[in-house]
């Protein structure tokens, strides 16, 4: 399967943007996807994840109650809406795919996608 990671860009603090995750070869059935991040000279940081067919997701600490991940059945992709963006937010954007979870890093799991930039000006 093939990830293709898409809408990132810039944008001021307190904007939004939407980023999507379109899978083609194979649809995400059982599969777990995941939004990563790395910024420049940071660790990589896991950002939300989906469990494709239970729908469960979760999201972590630092974004919860501003960035929301989701799924669309039809269009085989999975969204990350960002809203109150903080400079901080600023990095590389991947999406991964894994059958056996959520792994710990976007190049840890099975399949993953180019990052998309976001950049979060102040």
């Amino acid at each position: 399967v093939q990830l293709q990671a898409s809408g990132g860009g810039l944008v001021q603090a307190g904007g939004s943007l939407r980023l999507s995750c379109a899978a083609s070869g194979r649809t995400f059935t059982n599969y777990y996807v995941a939004w990563f991040r790395q910024a420049p000279g940071k660790e990589h940081e896991f950002v939300a994840g989906i469990h494709w067919s239970s729908g469960r997701t979760y999201h972590a600490d630092s974004v919860k109650g501003r960035f929301i991940i989701s799924r669309d059945n039809a269009k085989n992709t999975v969204y990350l809406q960002m809203n109150s963006l903080k400079p901080e937010d600023t990095a590389a954007y991947y999406c991964a795919a894994d059958t056996r979870g959520y792994s710990a890093s976007w190049y840890d799991s099975d399949f993953w996608g180019q990052g998309t930039q976001v950049t979060v000006s102040s």
